[in-house]
């Protein structure tokens, strides 16, 4: 964008990345909905994402919230409050005008001579665009991607799209990557096994240390419909028989709780419920000394922290408050810090134990009318929120936090809920509806350098064991009991 700003603000840029999640109130008491169901120039709704939120669409009249957000929209940019779809659309804007984009394609074609776009499967259509738009001003373009693991749907990521654009390139220029630096031949075979059908008769040949590791796949079969901590235990196991360190070998799973709940770590469900946001992100935190994502934590439990202060209305206004405020400097931090390590949970310390700690903590900085024993309530999950983690466990993941990253044991956790359409999919049934899902667990095996565990339900392990050993990839079998 820079140095030519936002059209018809002059206002300094200022990025506010959880802009989308900002609440739309049109009136007091109104039902407050994300930013992210309304089109940013129009107003409109997105009738699946109202519905998504809880807005009655057949009897509801949206107009009021169409408004606002077409107000909140005019005054964050007034501002300079923009986030990246803003940037998106401001840049699509100003390459709509010929001129414009020929001038500037020039003097950027006269300052670079090449652009490499690297991990291109993060890219939405309207990023695709401007690499389009350099390359038509003759900047030599280098694309790098695995189309395969696009796992950014949420906000616009891309495969077709990229698989489209990858053809607009001479065939001399389109070129496949076959060599695997990082795992060793079973998984190497279990990741080809796990790339769509049309993406399965690319080669993944293994090259790195562990070319010649003969560790097969290990498939825990677990009974019933739920993830439990016997997974955990099973993969603990197997990690310890291959002498691989537990803080290296960690759970992924789709989910935060599947991830959890395969460890032993009790979760709650999402929640308003302050006391119950802010001990998960204390916890959050302090998890992270072992899962990693520390940065991430610690904003997490200052955007808590000022939602119990009620500094801001809602969790969403974080960003736009930093920038307010003047924080985005990270000035914050060794107060933010200082309080994190003051809310960790002590030896036998109860859950109102706890409470009473939180409440005279963030007592001094509370604004408003409300006070904090109406902000921080006692709630019966509490002390489930403020459980450890088992001492000896591996850490839980999302599969997207651990996205670009390897380690040299993964188990990865498919739930009843998924597993079943994901396999039709992979096995070349039609089922679109599952593409996303399959990317998300063929990255999260791929995350893996020389031990690769799947734990599955029961009922879906022979389909598993049979696709991946298609693929030659040598399998072995576990089976969990079920619990008492």
């Amino acid at each position: 964008m820079q140095p030519f700003g936002i059209p018809g603000s002059a206002a300094l840029p200022r990025l506010v990345p959880d802009k989308s999640e900002w609440e739309i109130v049109p009136f007091p008491n109104a039902q407050a909905l994300p930013f992210r169901v309304f089109d940013r120039e129009t107003g409109d709704a997105d009738e699946n994402l109202l519905k998504e939120a809880g807005f009655d669409v057949e009897t509801r009249n949206i107009t009021a919230w169409e408004t606002a957000a077409v107000r909140t929209q005019k005054n964050a940019l007034a501002k300079g409050m923009i986030d990246f779809d803003d940037v998106r659309w401001i840049v699509s804007q100003r390459l709509g005008d010929s001129n414009f984009r020929d001038r500037v394609g020039k003097a950027l074609a006269a300052r670079f001579c090449e652009v490499i776009v690297d991990e291109a499967q993060d890219c939405n259509p309207a990023d695709l665009d401007i690499v389009a738009w350099l390359r038509t001003a003759g900047i030599a373009i280098k694309v790098i991607c695995d189309p395969h693991q696009s796992i950014y749907q949420f906000r616009g990521g891309v495969t077709d799209e990229l698989m489209k654009f990858a053809k607009t390139f001479p065939n001399d220029q389109q070129l496949s990557m076959t060599g695997n630096f990082r795992s060793s031949p079973a998984i190497c075979s279990a990741v080809v096994a796990l790339k769509p059908p049309g993406g399965a008769a690319t080669i993944d040949k293994p090259l790195g240390q562990h070319k010649h590791d003969l560790t097969p796949v290990h498939i825990l079969s677990y009974p019933g419909t739920k993830v439990t901590a016997a997974i955990g235990a099973a993969y603990q196991k197997i990690a310890e028989r291959y002498k691989i360190p537990l803080d290296a070998a960690p759970v992924i799973a789709s989910t935060r709780p599947s991830g959890s709940h395969a460890i032993g770590q009790p979760t709650v469900s999402r929640t308003k419920e302050m006391t119950l946001l802010l001990a998960e992100a204390a916890m959050q935190y302090h998890f992270a000394f072992a899962s990693g994502n520390r940065k991430e934590a610690l904003v997490n439990l200052h955007r808590t922290i000022l939602y119990v202060q009620d500094r801001i209305p809602s969790l969403g206004s974080y960003h736009a408050h930093v920038a307010e405020t003047s924080l985005d400097d990270g000035r914050w931090r060794p107060a933010v810090i200082a309080i994190a390590n003051d809310l960790g949970v002590r030896d036998g310390e109860t859950a109102d134990d706890w409470l009473a700690r939180a409440r005279s903590i963030l007592s001094p900085g509370l604004v408003g009318t409300r006070k904090i024993g109406q902000r921080l309530r006692r709630h019966n999950d509490l002390g489930s929120v403020l459980s450890r983690p088992p001492l000896q466990s591996s850490p839980a993941r999302t599969i997207h936090s651990v996205k670009g990253m390897e380690f040299p044991a993964v188990c990865v956790v498919m739930t009843t809920q998924t597993s079943g359409g994901i396999l039709d999919f992979l096995e070349g049934s039609p089922a679109v509806k599952w593409e996303e899902d399959a990317r998300k667990i063929y990255v999260a095996a791929s995350r893996a350098e020389r031990l690769l565990v799947v734990a599955i339900p029961h009922s879906r392990v022979v389909r598993l064991k049979a696709l991946l050993e298609k693929h030659g990839c040598s399998v072995e079998v576990t089976e969990l009991a079920r619990d008492a």
